[in-house]
């Protein structure tokens, strides 16, 4: 059996060691003060007072943030469809709602002609499956898409029939 040995010092000569051990550190520099240790990451509550609206991405350019058309989740005869068919369809919608768009939609003269094919708050068609998806906090499925991927408005998303 192996015995440690322990050398017991005074504390003003321990202090003296260390001190005589420590390495200078560099100076830190602005880059180093960009990040921020795990422990002090909190949750801000004003972002809580929000709305989701204003939480949602702003798109940049000549981007707009739609969302997709999830339907009814019922068929025509009253039966509930699943979250994972409401889901599929979700994915391969054509209709979307225009919740934001980015500065530079629309402003291609040569391209659009000084109209802008769509507005804020107003049901369009787009490619199947078209657009960068991603999800929010809510499970919400969202799409960017181009500004001329917008193939028509239309005024009711229920009249248009997926094939």
């Amino acid at each position: 059996m192996k015995s440690q040995n322990k050398v017991v010092v005074p504390d003003h000569i321990a202090k003296e060691i260390e001190e005589s051990q420590q390495i200078e550190k560099p100076e830190e520099t602005e880059a180093d003060q960009a990040y921020i240790e795990e422990s002090k990451r909190v949750l801000d509550p004003t972002l809580l007072e929000t709305s989701l609206l204003e939480r949602m991405p702003q798109p940049s350019g000549y981007r707009i943030l739609v969302l997709p058309y999830k339907g009814k989740g019922v068929s025509d005869g009253g039966i509930l469809l699943t979250q994972q068919h409401v889901e599929r369809e979700s994915l391969a919608s054509v209709c979307a709602y225009v919740v934001k768009m980015g500065p530079l939609c629309y402003k291609d003269e040569s391209k659009f002609g000084g109209t802008s094919w769509c507005q804020e708050k107003q049901w369009v068609l787009i490619g199947r499956y078209a657009g960068c998806r991603f999800k929010l906090g809510d499970e919400a499925e969202c799409r960017l898409i181009n500004d001329d991927e917008v193939l028509a408005t239309i005024k009711d998303p229920d009249d248009i029939v997926a094939v």
